[in-house]
């Protein structure tokens, strides 16, 4: 569905926004615009990660944004991100896009005489600074609670099993925003060449700046979250293996005597013992003893 949102006789550009696009739609913009049939193209398929291109009559831009909702295990680009396509030059702009997309919905509401409508520009550069502020809110109001509430989970529960595949989810999320993050670089890049730069464009830097940082602190406070659960985990496992392997020092000797005074030969020269059977309880009391002074003095109890 095509709707036209800015004209330029009133406003010193047109702004057309198609939500849900068939190709039809593009059947009079494209000559009126000379759009490419291969930005056409990629702006009908799924799938594209941000990228920007320039071509002779227009500049060709995909940006991404994170989902209002998406479940905790969601870990492909299309349940995290919704994408924005975007056809400009200073006469146009066209926002082409699937479903509601709430920060293009408040531009679309906005006073037109807001500074943000301006020009094509100034429109793309707000399109991408929102976009950019929507990792930036997740990762503030969202990654971070989870995070720490999964440091909890390792340092103070007892029961950590099923944290292990959120905490999984939880890191899938953080590495394909951090994919999408790495290509918005290029687009950033672009828009802060001389002859594009102004004081948006540097807000623009500094946002992507900011949000590149919280997301690799993040990732390395989840990988250092996991190798400290395997630790934990491997340490309590070894504290097992150590109450058995004890458990098994002291009762090898034991068995070793029992296993000897159990043998039926007919010829043994303790079986006529008076007192054998309290020098064997003896025996293994004393090897007992023995084996805990041992072990008291190493340390290992």
């Amino acid at each position: 569905m095509v709707k036209q949102i800015l004209q330029k006789e009133l406003h010193g550009y047109d702004w057309y926004d198609i939500t849900d696009p068939i190709l039809a739609d593009f059947d009079g913009l494209k000559e009126k615009y000379q759009l490419n049939d291969a930005s056409i193209k990629d702006c009908l398929e799924i799938g594209h990660l941000p990228k920007i291109e320039e071509f002779e009559h227009y500049h060709f831009l995909i940006i991404r944004s994170i989902a209002d909702n998406f479940p905790d295990t969601s870990d492909t680009l299309m349940d995290l991100t919704l994408r924005i396509s975007i056809f400009y030059d200073e006469d146009f702009i066209l926002t082409v896009h699937r479903g509601d997309i709430n920060f293009l919905n408040e531009l679309i509401d906005m006073d037109k005489a807001n500074k943000k409508l301006k020009s094509s520009k100034s429109l793309v550069n707000s399109l991408v600074s929102a976009s950019l502020k929507t990792f930036e809110k997740l990762i503030i109001d969202v990654l971070s609670e989870k995070l720490d509430d999964y440091e909890e989970i390792v340092f103070l529960h007892n029961r950590r099993k099923p944290f292990l595949r959120r905490l999984y989810y939880l890191k899938r999320q953080i590495d394909l925003i951090r994919i999408v993050l790495t290509l918005y670089k290029d687009i950033v890049d672009y828009f802060h060449m001389p002859e594009y730069r102004n004081i948006y464009t540097q807000d623009l830097r500094d946002i992507y700046a900011r949000t590149s940082t919280l997301y690799r602190n993040i990732a390395e406070n989840t990988a250092q979250l996991l190798s400290v659960y395997f630790n934990i985990e491997s340490n309590h496992t070894n504290e097992i293996m150590r109450t058995l392997t004890i458990i098994s020092v002291f009762f090898m000797p034991l068995t070793f005597i029992v296993g000897v005074y159990g043998m039926n030969f007919e010829f043994m020269p303790e079986l006529g013992w008076k007192h054998g059977y309290l020098f064997v309880w003896i025996a293994m009391a004393v090897v007992s003893i023995g084996i805990y002074i041992w072990f008291k003095r190493k340390r290992w109890l």
